[in-house]
Parts: structure tokens; sequence; C-alpha cells
């Protein structure tokens, strides 16, 4: 984790995230939804959550965010950062565990789907779709 460098700003935040994918007639396709404030083309992402690991923990923001279920990989397929952002309060650093989500169940309805839009993409449309740098390289590189 990074020592921030003014004592006074918070450290980074340590999430989790799930890289939803399947097998389609054309390859890897992604599963990306839109965030709720910005609505921006993400990977369903969260915080660790006390008794459970942190692929349990992404897997549960799967389902929660995008109504999916699968197999998620225990080891993260790696890390980004990104500014999160919110309305009313500073912007702050977050780090992201990225780990591989194999779907296997798309629910019709789930708990934020009012909230959220969700879209199966090409791993190229994915990488085109999402901002933040380390995650399109990520996407960029998977192989399922």
């Amino acid at each position: 984790m990074t020592v921030p460098s003014n004592p006074a700003q918070p450290a980074e935040r340590r999430q989790v995230a799930a890289l939803p994918w399947r097998r389609g007639p054309e390859g890897i396709e992604i599963l990306l939804v839109t965030s709720r404030e910005t609505r921006r083309w993400v990977t369903p992402k969260g915080g660790r959550m006390a008794g459970r690991t942190d692929a349990e923990s992404a897997a549960q923001e799967a389902l929660e965010e995008a109504g999916i279920e699968g197999v998620i990989g225990e080891t993260p397929v790696g890390a980004f950062r990104y500014l999160k952002v919110l309305k009313r309060r500073a912007p702050r650093w977050c780090v992201v565990a990225l780990h591989a989500l194999e779907v296997r169940i798309e629910h019709e309805t789930w708990r934020e789907q009012a909230e959220r839009e969700r879209a199966w993409v090409s791993r190229e449309e994915a990488v085109r779709r999402v901002d933040e740098p380390d995650l399109k390289i990520l996407i960029a590189a998977f192989e399922g």
C-alpha cells in the first residue's frame, strides 16, 4: 500500500473488482456496467468485505451490480488505480485487485438494475469504453 506524501491526505483505499467474461462466437466478451453517479463504463467493484476473501467480495459485487454469477479466480489477474470522485466528498485514489469471473448465470433481475446498465462487448470494445489506463491494459491482455 502506498504511503501518502502528505499526512493530511488519506491513504489509498483498497477495493476489489470482477472482470466478468465469457467465450462468444467472436472470442472473449467482457461484461461492463455503468457507474451509478458518473455513468462511466466500469467493471463491478467495491470494498473488501469482512469474513470474505477478496475473490468472494468481488463475486458479490458482480452479483449486486450486474446480476451475474460464475467461477471467480482466487488470484487477481492484476490491479489498477483510479480516482474515485463522489459528488459530496473529496476525490480519493483507490487501488483495485481485479479477479476474473467466468460468467455462468445471468439473472434477468438484480439488486442494482434500476441504477446501472450492463453490456456484453468484445475485449477491444471494453478497452475503448473504460477510462482507467491500467484497467485498459489488463482487459487487453486478458486471455480467459
